[in-house]
């Protein structure tokens, strides 16, 4: 069972503070982006798509951070509370900015890449003294974005929100998500991070994320159990190592490692959303308290359905879902 212990009697299982944007993923697939005529727009950004994730597996969710006013700010709100997720503290900016924008381009499955337009996008507005307290009191965990942290006011936000779930033992879990586009150096993103990931029970990343992370703290070698021994020698309680194609390896306070495998995608539209999908799953079965290479089951389930459509928050799937799927897979092997 997972070793992690959550608060009990809190009205919200999990609540994250960051990058809520919109998506407009190519519908001319298998070509580049400047022979790409029409999108479909979905909502986007690492922490509102595992929130997402999160809601449609059934936990109770809310979402800090903040929306550009107009017309694509509204379709956030709108997106999340019709996902039932807590929009208490979705707070309307004030300053003329506006919703960062993520174009797609899918030239094949194993080919994508996207072009962020992230200049004054309203996220990285959210101030401190917006961040409710209350809110975070009644969760019993709360995930935050390495995105968020790379700009004030949001990265004063950030730690204002890690301030609070500390003082009422919400669990923290921290989201590398590392995105060149918004920092200004590598340098810079490793300093932040670090103090972030200080302050977090559960540390989730890529490889290459984790490499970022340790440039200016961190153990010599940069190899998987290197780092999770690092981490987890600080508050860490576990730290998970995605590896993408590869699968993820989770490490625990207590020594134990766990190598997760995936579940290949039948029809593979593109590759992006698959680490949402995974981080929303993981943590969805710690809340249910199952072993932990039952969380990267679940995680990897998830990934395989999310990397098979055309849409990332659309497509986050039912427990359902994951557990047809994971059936399938089984029996196939059998």
């Amino acid at each position: 069972m997972s070793s992690l212990k959550f608060p009990g009697d809190r009205e919200l299982d999990f609540i994250a503070l960051g990058r809520a944007c919109v998506d407009l993923n190519a519908n001319e697939i298998n070509r580049p982006m400047e022979e790409t005529v029409t999108f479909t727009k979905y909502v986007g950004g690492s922490p509102a798509n595992i929130t997402i994730a999160l809601s449609r597996l059934g936990a109770r969710t809310g979402f800090i951070g903040k929306i550009a006013d107009d017309a694509l700010g509204r379709f956030i709100k709108q997106y999340m509370d019709k996902q039932n997720i807590n929009t208490e503290n979705l707070v309307v900016d004030d300053t003329g900015a506006v919703t960062g924008l993520a174009l797609t381009e899918i030239k094949a499955p194993t080919d994508c890449s996207i072009l962020m337009y992230r200049e004054h996008a309203a996220d990285l507005e959210l101030k401190a003294s917006e961040v409710r307290e209350d809110l975070i009191a009644k969760s019993k965990a709360l995930l935050i974005s390495g995105t968020a942290l790379a700009k004030s006011p949001s990265r004063e936000a950030v730690f204002q929100a890690l301030a609070y779930a500390r003082k009422h033992k919400v669990v923290t879990i921290l989201d590398i998500d590392y995105r060149a586009f918004t920092w200004q150096s590598l340098e810079e993103a490793s300093t932040y991070c670090n103090l972030a990931a200080a302050q977090c029970d559960v540390i989730l990343g890529g490889r290459e994320e984790f490499d970022i992370l340790e440039l200016t703290a961190g153990p010599d070698t940069k190899t998987d159990q290197a780092t999770a021994d690092y981490w987890l020698e600080g508050k860490a309680q576990i730290v998970v190592v995605k590896h993408g194609g590869n699968g993820s390896i989770v490490y625990t306070k207590d020594g134990t490692v766990y190598k997760g495998g995936i579940f290949p995608a039948k029809n593979m539209v593109k590759t992006f959303g698959a680490g949402d999908a995974y981080a929303g799953a993981f943590i969805y079965s710690m809340f249910q308290n199952r072993p932990l290479d039952k969380c990267q089951e679940y995680g990897s389930a998830a990934a395989s359905i999310v990397v098979s459509s055309h849409s990332c928050s659309d497509a986050m799937p039912t427990v359902e879902q994951i557990e047809a799927l994971i059936a399938a897979h089984k029996q196939v092997q059998e």
